[in-house]
C-alpha cells in the first residue's frame, strides 16, 4: 500500500530528531516537557506537534528507560510505557480514556479517572457522540433527512462549541489532577479544523 502524504511528511519532519544522539534527545524532551507543564494545550499547537514527533523517536529508542535525563518535576512515569505522563483528552474519552502521547496507548482508562472528572466528562462525551454521529449516518438515515448537508453543517457548529468547552471547562479541571493536558481541537469527520475553535 502506498504511503500517505501525512505519513511521508511525518517521517521527513522526524529526521531532525533521528539525527540527535540519545543524550541530546533526552535533554530536549525533558526541557520541552517542562515548558508544557501547568497548561492545557491544543493538540494542533506547533510546540505540541514538535514534541510528539520527538517523543515518537524517543519511544522507539526507549529514551526514558535509559534515564539519560530527569523527568521534570511534577510528572510521574506513565504506567503504559514509563515515559512522563502526557495525556490527550479526545471526544472518545469514555471508550479510549486519556491517550499517552509517547506510545499512543491508553494512559488512564475512563473508569480510572477521578470520580469528579467522570461526572463532568460523561455528559459532554454523550453530547459529542450524538453530534459526531451525524457524519456516520447510514444511507437510510440520510434519506430521511430533508437536507443532509445542512444537518452536517449544524453538527459541525455544535462540535465547535463542544470542543471549545473541552478547552475552557473540562481541561482546567484535569489540571487539578495532572501536570498538563492536551485537548483534541478538530473533528475530521465533520470537517471541523483547529482554526474553527475560537477561544475567548
Amino acid at each position: 500500500m502506498a504511503e500517505s502524504i501525512p505519513d511521508r511528511l511525518t517521517k521527513e519532519y522526524s529526521q531532525a530528531f533521528e539525527a540527535f544522539d540519545d543524550l541530546t534527545l533526552a535533554r530536549w524532551l525533558s526541557q520541552t516537557l517542562g515548558q508544557l507543564k501547568g497548561r492545557a494545550w491544543r493538540f494542533s499547537h506547533p510546540l505540541v506537534g514538535t514534541y510528539r514527533l520527538a517523543a515518537e523517536v524517543g519511544h522507539h529508542r526507549q529514551i526514558w528507560l535509559k534515564r539519560l535525563a530527569n523527568i521534570p518535576a511534577g510528572f510521574s512515569p506513565s504506567p503504559c510505557c514509563r515515559a512522563p505522563f502526557l495525556p490527550l483528552l479526545t471526544r472518545d474519552i469514555v471508550q479510549s480514556g486519556l491517550i499517552c502521547q509517547h506510545c499512543t496507548e491508553t494512559l488512564v482508562s475512563f473508569e480510572d479517572l477521578p470520580d469528579e472528572l467522570k461526572k463532568l466528562v460523561q455528559p459532554w462525551a454523550d453530547m459529542y457522540a450524538d453530534v459526531h454521529a451525524v457524519a456516520h449516518w447510514t444511507d437510510q438515515q440520510i434519506k430521511r433527512s430533508p437536507d443532509y448537508d445542512q444537518d452536517c453543517d449544524e453538527a459541525a457548529g455544535k462540535a465547535e462549541v463542544l470542543l471549545g468547552q473541552a478547552a475552557c471547562m473540562l481541561s482546567p479541571r484535569f489540571l487539578e489532577h495532572y501536570p498538563v493536558i492536551l485537548w483534541e481541537d478538530q473533528d475530521e469527520c465533520l470537517e471541523v479544523l483547529p482554526e474553527d475553535i475560537i477561544l475567548s
